[in-house]
């Protein structure tokens, strides 16, 4: 995006809600650049993934394939853990937390 733009990075989430809107909160999640294609059951996912596609190869978007991951039950998105059970916080963002213990006195609170 251009230098100077300060609306830019809303600009483009609009764009891409209004392109993936018919699959936005069924086969698909959009946060600006973090795309996800999810599926219910296995069998379903490789027709999820051409409509995504689709709609990608007619807007003439680009994929950094370095960054894409086909197939998998789990991955990160936006920080998060996303799985077939749902969301969980990323392991590595709560590992001090973790590790921090239980208070023992009054005055550790």
């Amino acid at each position: 995006m251009p230098f100077g733009l300060k609306n830019a990075g809303a600009t483009y989430q609009r764009l891409v809600n209004k392109l993936f809107k018919p699959l936005i909160g069924k086969s698909m999640e959009v946060y600006i650049d973090d795309m996800i294609t999810k599926s219910q059951v296995a069998h379903q996912h490789p027709k999820d993934l051409r409509q995504t596609f689709q709609i990608i190869r007619e807007n003439q978007m680009r994929l950094n394939p370095a960054k894409c991951a086909f197939g998998v039950a789990a991955g990160k998105f936006l920080g998060f853990m996303v799985h077939e059970r749902g969301i969980e916080a990323n392991p590595e963002k709560i590992k001090a937390i973790i590790e921090l213990g239980s208070l023992n006195t009054l005055q550790q609170a």
